[in-house]
Parts: C-alpha cells; structure tokens; sequence
C-alpha cells in the first residue's frame, strides 16, 4: 500500500469509529499509531506515541488550558454569571427583546473569563432561561438566543480553541487570543442586531420587562467589576507584553480565586466542583491534543498534506475561492463532529494550504474559530443545542435548532466581514508589544 493510500484508509477508518461513538482522542491515537507501524515499523510507531503523550501532558505550555479552564469554573460557582446578566437586564429588560439582549451581553462579559463554549451556554441557560419563560418568551428565541450566545465563549479570549490552535501551528497564543477580542464584540452587537429584528418582525415572541430605576441600574454595576478587573488584567498584561499566555493563565485563575473568596462568593462545595470540573474537561482535552498529535505524525509520513498545500496553491483560482471552499469543508464538518476534534483534524492539512496561498495564520485561527462556533449550533451534533435542550427540558430539541438557525446569520455576517476585511482581526495583534 502506498502512503498516500494508507492515509485516505486511516482517514475512513478514523470517520467510522467516530460513528461508533468511540472518543476522538483515543480514535486519532489508535489510527496514528496502526497507521505509522503500518509505513514506518511497529517499534517505531510505539515509541512515537509514548514520546508524544509523555512530552504533551508534561508539556508547560499546555498548563495553560487547565488554569484558564479552572478561573472560568470559579468564576461559574462564584455567580459571577448571574451577577453580569443581572446588570445587563437592568438596563436592557425594557427593551422589546431586551432580556434576550442582556442573555447576550451576559454570555460576551462571562466569555471573557471562561473559555469555553459548552461551559457559557450551560450557565447561562440555568441563568437566563428562567427570566425569559417569566416573560412568555417564544421557546425558540429564548433557547436559540441562549445556544447561540454561548458560542462567543470560544472566540472572546481566552478560548481553548485558540489555544490548542496556536500549539499547534506555533503561532502566539497572545496574539490570537488579542485577535478575537474586535470580532468577539462585532458578532456579539450581530446578535443583539438579530434579536432586533427578529422581535420587531414578530413582537408577539416576547413581552416587555418593566423599566428599573436608574438608581437599580447604577447599584447593579458592582455586579461586572469582578469580570473586568480581571480580563483587564489578564488581557492587558498579555497585551502589554508583561504576561506569557501561561503567566496569564496563571494570574487569571488566582485573581478569580481571589475576588470569589474574599466576596465570600464561592462555598467550598462549589471550589471542590470547579477542581473536578476543570480535571475532567482538562484531561479530555489534553487526550484530544494527544492523539491529534499521533495522528498527525501519521500523516506527515503519508505526504497528504504536503501534496494538498501543493496541488491548492499550484491551482488556477484566486486565493479567496480557495479560502471559501475551506470554510464550506468546515461548516459540513461542524454537523457532524466537535470543534475541538474538527480542529485538531482539520489544521495539519489546510494549514499548509493557507499559508502557501500567503494569508495570515493569526486571522486565520480566528476565521476558523467563527467558524467551528455555528457547529455547536447546526444539527444533527449541534451541542450547545443539547446543553440547553438538557435544561430547557420542555422544550423540544427541533425548536431550539429552528431558534438557533436563525441566529446563525449573525455568524456568517462575521465571517463574510473577516474574509473582507482582514484588519478587523488583525488590528490588535499588530499594536501588541
């Protein structure tokens, strides 16, 4: 068998055992390494996977993504959440949609000290949800407004996704995490525009909260220091060029800490439950990045990507077709797999495309991001959808998908503002010291 031939049949067998339900992390590594032994010697194979899952998970660059994991689960059971969709329906309830919009808002201000997709919709869903059935809001644009606002948790910084990116293709971590802050802002004023729309289009979707005094509004302020204080302080440090994105990681999670303890916030019940969630989702990702890593040097002695970067670039069509095509293989992916295993399947073969086309990685990584958030919304895997259907129990699963869709326009207005003005994401990056 030819390598090339073998990668395609380790491509088909990696597709049929993810039907089958087997955990990514452990599919990559098991393909990788049958694949590998296959070409290169069993002796070999073996001992490339143990290198590669020793170095990963002793890696220190790595410790990034548990220590920002663990400052948004504090942040999560110090009410930090509830605490910022309180401010934000002080001032938005008003509004026709208005508590929609402060869902919105809370989900951007909670992205900002979470990092996760999966993590934002589900606490805001248990935040939120309750509001808005109060309030008679239609089922779908209250669960979609809800599924949709959680995927701003992977493109505000910090974002796993653009951690596990910029590992990946040795790109900065600060700089892609400063990248996603204008887009981040952009698809969240998308979002409210939407609701906008949607609500003036069909008013009978929702009722009108009453009007809070501005002395309310004012006192509900305290409520979002705590989220400000610290991505300021993370975000500027890194931005300044004080902090390392692990440095950062580091003072970001103490100072949630901090902040929760000394409001006497956070009960030791809750601090026990953000240790074990920030050790459950750190070890399923670190064993994603693990096998992506196996599979990947899989790959490398098949020569798939190489030959793709060469064929693509040496083909008669402008970059941006190429680009366009790309995006489509993502959204296709995104209804069939998780982002973070599309990514890490995805990047060893259209990275060295985009880079031969001679685009940017940094607004790259954050098209792809954009991206692989309208997966967590589009069926059949969708799962912000699941999460919130999980909460929304009454709700039946097609009318949350049939919400969500609809504020899926805001994603693909980002992502054709990105593919036409590239300095939206790289503006930032480009003043970091």
């Amino acid at each position: 068998m030819t390598p090339i031939a073998a990668g395609i049949a380790g491509f088909v067998a990696l597709i049929v055992l993810m039907l089958m339900r087997i955990p990514v992390g452990f599919v990559m590594a098991l393909v990788g390494v049958v694949g590998f032994g296959l070409l290169v010697g069993w002796e070999a194979s073996l001992g490339m996977a143990a290198r590669d899952f020793f170095s990963l998970f002793g890696s220190y660059n790595l410790t990034v993504i548990p220590l920002f994991l663990f400052m948004g689960q504090v942040a999560h059971h110090a009410g930090i959440s509830g605490r910022l969709f309180h401010t934000a329906h002080m001032f938005l309830g008003h509004f026709r949609g208005g508590v929609a919009m402060a869902t919105i808002g809370a989900c951007a201000g909670f992205s900002a000290i979470c990092g996760s997709t999966s993590a934002t919709a589900a606490t805001m869903a248990t935040v939120a949800l309750p509001q808005m059935k109060k309030l008679r809001y239609h089922p779908a644009l209250a669960t979609g407004v809800v599924a949709a606002g959680g995927s701003l948790g992977i493109l505000i910084p910090p974002s796993t996704i653009f951690i596990v990116y910029g590992i990946m293709t040795e790109q900065s971590v600060g700089k892609l995490f400063m990248a996603g802050i204008i887009p981040g802002v952009i698809l969240s004023l998308l979002f409210v525009a939407v609701i906008i729309i949607w609500t003036r289009i069909r008013p009978e979707l929702c009722e009108k909260a009453p009007a809070a005094p501005w002395g309310e509004r004012i006192s509900s302020l305290k409520g979002v220091y705590e989220t400000v204080l610290i991505f300021i302080l993370v975000m500027g440090g890194l931005f300044a060029g004080i902090f390392t994105p692990t440095e950062a990681a580091a003072v970001g999670a103490f100072g949630t800490l901090a902040v929760a303890v000394i409001g006497r916030q956070l009960s030791w019940r809750g601090f026990v439950l953000a240790l074990e969630e920030t050790t459950r989702i750190s070890c399923m990702i670190m064993l994603i990045v693990a096998g992506a890593t196996v599979f990947g040097h899989f790959l490398a002695v098949t020569t798939i990507p190489t030959e793709i970067g060469s064929w693509v670039s040496a083909l008669p069509l402008p970059g941006w077709v190429i680009i366009a095509t790309i995006i489509g293989v993502y959204l296709l992916l995104g209804c069939l797999m998780d982002s973070l295993a599309m990514i890490m399947l995805t990047i060893p073969i259209f990275f060295p495309v985009v880079t031969a086309l001679g685009y940017d990685p940094i607004w790259f990584g954050v098209i792809i991001v954009v991206v692989t958030g309208m997966g967590v919304l589009t069926p059949p895997v969708g799962i912000n959808v699941y999460i919130v259907g999980s909460v929304a129990r009454d709700v039946p699963l097609p009318v949350i998908f049939r919400g969500a869709t609809l504020m899926l326009t805001a994603q693909v207005a980002l992502t054709a503002i990105l593919l036409s003005f590239p300095e939206v994401a790289l503006f930032l990056p480009r003043l970091m010291h």
